[in-house]
């Protein structure tokens, strides 16, 4: 039950960045709901290895190369997602910084 509530949290997160974050748009909740799916697959199994992968460029950069990898997976997540649309690299950033605040959040309030 809790990873449902988790999906909807995010998915609301990322009808709350469409609605505050130009460049980002998500046609409906089911769009909404199938990114977070998809976004919550992608950062279970792609961002450990990407980490991995970049670790000297995250060292170098003090850790905020990790955001890069974050936004880079979210405008993935939307290249091939009907109905959730990120227009440029700068949304993508602020979209999946917003994004992970949000859920975050709400993820603490559900516990």
């Amino acid at each position: 039950m809790k990873l449902v509530a988790r999906i909807l949290v995010t998915a609301l997160a990322l009808v709350l960045a469409a609605a505050l974050i130009p460049g980002i748009s998500v046609g409906s909740l089911y769009a909404a709901i199938v990114a977070a799916v998809i976004l919550g697959i992608l950062n279970v199994l792609v961002r450990p290895v990407l980490v991995v992968l970049t670790l000297p460029v995250t060292i170098v950069t003090l850790g905020l190369f990790i955001f890069v990898i974050n936004a880079l997976l979210f405008w993935f997540a939307a290249s091939f997602i009907e109905g959730f649309a990120v227009a440029g690299f700068g949304a993508a950033l602020l979209g999946s910084l917003f994004v992970s605040v949000v859920s975050a959040i709400g993820n603490k309030l559900i516990e």
